[in-house]
């Protein structure tokens, strides 16, 4: 079975310059469940809205196939790994 979000190709996802500009691996995957949106982000700390991006859930695939592994992650959980060759680690956002 091919894994994929529920969700359309076209939703808006947040993510940081980092990790679209410099190539910074995704670590951090937020599902919130205020209102259901995703977060995906590296290992930056002390962010600035100034460092968030809106793309679309397509672009954040294309980016790194590795986060359709964790699309069936439910709301208010998060994501994280070490590096990208790790495995997720899945657990309730505090």
């Amino acid at each position: 079975m091919i894994k994929r979000f529920k969700e359309s190709l076209d939703t808006a996802v947040f993510t940081t310059k980092f990790v679209l500009s410099e190539k910074s691996p995704i670590l951090y995957v937020f599902h919130y469940e205020e209102d259901g949106s995703w977060q995906f982000s590296g290992s930056e700390e002390n962010l600035t809205d100034d460092d968030y991006k809106v793309i679309s859930l397509k672009e954040m695939i294309n980016l790194d196939s590795s986060v359709l592994d964790i699309s069936d992650l439910s709301e208010g959980y998060m994501a994280y790994r070490k590096t990208i060759s790790d495995s997720w680690v899945i657990e309730p956002i505090i």
